[in-house]
């Protein structure tokens, strides 16, 4: 995916009254936020804004470019309104190249288990791993193909391959996926109807 690139301008006025300003002119007052721990309030197009952050997750880089100043950033938080949904207020977090970084990535679960089609009931507990990385290595989301989970069969932290220089820290022990014996069926009963099938 390419990168999402958004202009910004920097401004001087800040407030609630300049807020609401900005927003009946059709912009996004906005933050970002600097690892030294500056920060630079911006205002950003609300069009152009809210078209450019549609897909994204927790890891995706975007580029803001501030006053034609080009930032890479993480969307911190995005503030919206509770009656129409739209977006009200926005942090940036900035990033840098050659620091490395931790950050939740999604997980995307793929496929149509073959216990499910059995029978099985699937769980699928995790919807983000942690990772540490350098900026150039972090994976937007992570893909987890489930189609060949069987009954009683289930996926770990561990089980996930991750590419080169992307240190796991979420627990490898923990569940990514499962797919349950029905309720009121046990592993051993399962056997048997299986034994009893397979001799039938």
């Amino acid at each position: 995916m390419s990168k999402v690139v958004l202009a910004a301008k920097s401004r001087s006025e800040t407030g609630s009254a300049v807020a609401r300003r900005l927003r009946r002119a059709g912009s996004i007052p906005g933050v970002l936020y600097g690892r030294s721990g500056t920060s630079v309030p911006l205002v950003l197009d609300e069009l152009e804004f809210t078209r450019g952050i549609k897909g994204i997750t927790e890891s995706t880089i975007v580029k803001v470019e501030v006053d034609g100043k080009p930032h890479d950033v993480f969307v911190k938080d995005t503030q919206r309104n509770i009656m129409d949904g739209k977006i009200l207020h926005v942090d940036f977090y900035e990033i840098e190249g050659d620091a490395v970084l931790r950050a939740k990535v999604a997980l995307v679960i793929q496929g149509n288990p073959t216990g499910v089609r059995e029978g099985g009931i699937l769980e699928a507990p995790r919807q983000a791993l942690e990772v540490e990385c350098l900026p150039k290595d972090l994976p937007e989301r992570v893909f987890v193909d489930i189609s060949e989970l069987k009954i009683g069969q289930s996926i770990h932290v561990r089980d996930i391959p991750l590419g080169d220089g992307v240190k796991l820290l979420s627990s490898p022990d923990k569940v990514v996926a499962l797919v349950k014996f029905p309720k009121g069926v046990s592993a051993a009963t399962a056997a048997e109807g299986a034994e009893e099938e397979a001799k039938a």
